[in-house]
């Protein structure tokens, strides 16, 4: 997207089995700087699938790879949102030749810590929403009408808070896949029952050496004061809240995630 001529962005979408629609909110930024986002193999306007023997976090991996011999990145900024955060990482710490800079954008790195924040954010939610969620999750019965009320109460809440926004470039059915979410992830944001339910990456933030950025909303389900401390095990990294906005901040508060962004990049460009 763009007709920039100065060093792209190669951005990678969450879920797993989600879609990469929300990088065309970066439009403003591919003026300058070309923005590369692809859907990954399984969800979006990939080829949909449900081959488990595909679901490996390494061959998400190679993936990344692919795209970027296939285009000849010679040097690129790389920019993940949530899931797309750690697999972020996970490619910086196989192929880090040609990153410039990394962004990560409501990252999950880890399911205890991703799920500690969920724990604490419904601890505050009412009475009945917790219980919804306790009974569900000590059953392992989740297709109950409670517990999908309470997961999307819990969205409208830190998920995407405020009426979504369609980008005019959005022109195109993109759906997400819910078997590679399920399969991986788990039924909802906050219960983690798949082959992700122990992973967990934070160690390798501590050999990033090249600049990071790390955004997160305010009322995210990646929580601010979390990704700030995990911002600090890079140093120089830069750490940016993104007031009144939630996990889907490309949607809640565009503005201010361009403007984190566009301020980072041209810190590097100058």
């Amino acid at each position: 997207m763009g007709e920039g001529d100065k060093t792209p962005i190669l951005c990678l979408h969450g879920g797993p089995g989600g879609t990469s629609r929300s990088y065309y909110n970066l439009s403003e930024i591919s003026n300058k700087h070309p923005v590369i986002f692809f859907d990954q193999l399984g969800s979006g306007l990939s080829d949909h699938h449900q081959d488990t023997t595909l679901l490996k976090v390494d061959l998400f991996v190679e993936q990344v790879k692919a795209i970027k011999s296939e285009l000849k990145l010679n040097e690129f900024y790389l920019l993940g949102s949530s899931w797309g955060a750690a697999l972020a990482l996970e490619y910086y710490k196989h192929y880090p030749k040609g990153i410039k800079g990394i962004i990560f954008n409501s990252p999950y790195f880890s399911t205890p810590i991703w799920t500690n924040d969920a724990a604490v954010l419904i601890s505050k939610l009412p009475d009945s929403i917790q219980n919804a969620i306790y009974i569900a999750e000590k059953d392992s019965v989740f297709n109950t009408s409670s517990y999908i009320a309470a997961d999307s109460y819990f969205a409208s809440k830190h998920g995407r808070r405020k009426e979504f926004i369609k980008h005019p470039y959005d022109t195109l059915i993109s759906k997400r896949n819910n078997f590679i979410y399920n399969y991986m992830w788990g039924p909802s944001e906050f219960t983690a029952t798949g082959t992700l339910k122990n992973y967990d990456n934070v160690e390798s933030l501590k050999k990033v050496t090249i600049p990071a950025l790390f955004t997160t909303g305010e009322f995210d389900e990646a929580r601010p004061e979390t990704v700030k401390s995990l911002s600090k095990l890079i140093e120089g990294a830069t750490f940016v809240s993104i007031p009144d906005a939630g996990h889907f901040s490309l949607n809640d508060n565009r503005p201010a995630v361009v403007k984190a962004i566009q301020e980072f990049i041209d810190h590097q460009e100058n």
